[in-house]
C-alpha cells in the first residue's frame, strides 16, 4: 500500500474515532441532563407534601401549647395549684375578705370627714390596695367550692359578735365568732358608729387610731398563713400585706404622734 493510502486510511480512522468520542460525550451528556429532569420532578412532587407535613404540624404543636396556657385557670378548680390550698388558705381568705371590707368602709369615710390631706390620701390607698384583693380572694373561695362571707359577714360566722371588736387605740384585738373565727384588728359596732359621727381632727385622730390597730390584725393574719397555708398565690398575697401594711402602721402612728 502506498504511503498516500495508508495516510488517507489513517486520516479516516481518527475522523470516525472522533465522531465516536463525540456521540458518545452527546449520549452521556443526554443521559446525564435526563437524570437531573428525573430527580427535579421528583423533588418537586414530593417537596410540597413533606413541606407542608412539616409546617402544619410545628404550628398545631405551637397552638396548643398556646391554647394549653391561656386556658388555663390560674388558682381555679382545675388547676393544679388548686389542690395545693389547705385549711388555713381558706380561712385566711374567708377570714381576710370581712377584714378587708371594713378596713375599705372606714377608708371611704376619710373623704368627707376628714381634714387632713395626708389622711385622705392614705384612705384612698388603703381602698385602692384592698378592693382589688377582696375581689381576688372571693375569687379563689368561688374556685374552691367554699363560701365567700357576705357584705355583713354572716354566710361564715353567723356568731360574729361586732362589740367584742377592737376598744379604740388597742393593736391586735381579736374579736372571736360563734365559728370559732378569730378576726384580730375588727371594729365593734361602737368603735364602727364613733367613727362615722366624727369629722375633722377628731376623725383624723380616731381614724388613724382605729386603722392602725386594724392594720396590725391584718399582719397578724397575714403571718399565720404564711405560716401554715400551702396556697402559693395567698401565701404571696399574705405577704404583700404583712409588708405593705407594717409600713403603713409606721406612717399612721408617726401621723398621730405629729398632732
Amino acid at each position: 500500500m502506498s504511503a498516500s493510502s495508508r495516510m488517507n486510511r489513517t486520516n479516516r480512522m481518527n475522523r470516525t474515532s472522533r465522531i465516536g468520542r463525540t456521540h458518545i460525550r452527546r449520549a452521556a451528556l443526554i443521559g446525564a441532563a435526563g437524570l437531573a429532569a428525573l430527580a427535579l420532578a421528583a423533588c418537586s412532587s414530593s417537596k410540597p407534601g413533606s413541606d407542608q407535613a412539616g409546617s402544619s404540624a410545628a404550628p398545631s404543636a405551637s397552638v396548643a401549647a398556646s391554647a394549653s396556657t391561656s386556658t388555663a385557670p390560674t388558682g381555679g378548680p382545675g388547676s393544679a395549684a388548686a389542690g395545693e390550698h389547705n385549711s388555713a388558705d381558706v380561712s385566711f381568705a374567708q377570714g381576710m375578705v370581712p377584714h378587708h371590707r371594713q378596713a375599705v368602709a372606714m377608708a371611704e369615710l376619710a373623704a368627707e370627714r376628714a381634714s387632713s390631706a395626708q389622711v385622705k390620701e392614705l384612705a384612698a390607698k388603703i381602698k385602692g390596695a384592698q378592693d382589688p384583693e377582696i375581689a381576688l380572694m372571693s375569687g379563689w373561695l368561688t374556685g374552691w367550692g367554699q363560701q365567700v362571707p357576705g357584705a355583713d359577714m354572716s354566710s361564715v360566722m353567723p356568731g360574729m359578735d361586732h362589740s367584742t371588736g377592737g376598744a379604740t387605740g388597742s393593736a391586735g384585738t381579736t374579736g372571736t365568732t360563734g365559728s370559732g373565727h378569730s378576726m384580730p384588728g375588727m371594729m365593734g359596732d361602737d368603735e364602727m358608729a364613733k367613727l362615722k359621727s366624727a369629722s375633722g381632727a377628731d376623725f383624723d385622730k380616731a381614724f388613724l387610731t382605729m386603722m392602725a390597730a386594724h392594720h396590725e390584725g391584718a399582719v397578724t393574719m397575714a403571718k399565720n398563713e404564711l405560716a401554715k397555708g400551702a396556697f402559693q398565690p395567698a401565701k404571696a398575697l399574705a405577704d404583700s400585706i404583712s409588708t405593705s401594711q407594717t409600713a403603713e402602721i409606721a406612717e399612721m402612728k408617726k401621723l398621730l404622734a405629729a398632732g
